[in-house]
């Protein structure tokens, strides 16, 4: 009973942490600053940000063809941050999840196999 209570809470943590974190970014996504952040502040700052190449590696990369900076392309712009942030957040969810499960599977393998010896 208190394994089956535990598993309970523990996916009402995680369906709640989920949806907090996809409530912030749909809806405070759109009013995130226009600013320039991190690198691009540093490179513009000590004028080195007109030397970046023009085949950019990041242009390679498969989701490129999707996204242009934090948002969306081909989405009308309303709606082009609120989604971005939605497909970012379950993206880094889903990619939390598998990492978690299989270092879960991998753990108990272990502890299977110590038991044996």
């Amino acid at each position: 009973m208190s394994s089956k209570r535990s598993r309970n809470r523990n996916r009402i943590f995680i369906v709640g942490g989920l949806g907090i974190a996809l409530v912030i970014a749909v809806f405070l996504s759109p009013f995130a600053s226009t600013n320039p952040d991190g690198l691009d502040r540093v490179s513009g700052d000590l004028k080195f940000d007109t030397k970046e190449s023009q085949n950019k590696p990041a242009h390679k990369l498969p989701f490129y063809a999707m996204f242009d900076e934090y948002a969306l392309r081909g989405v009308p712009e309303q709606f082009a941050k609120p989604l971005a942030g939605l497909a970012g957040t379950l993206l880094t969810f889903g990619l939390a999840w598998g990492i978690g499960k299989l270092a879960v599977r991998r753990s108990s393998r272990r502890d299977e196999t110590s038991q044996l010896e």
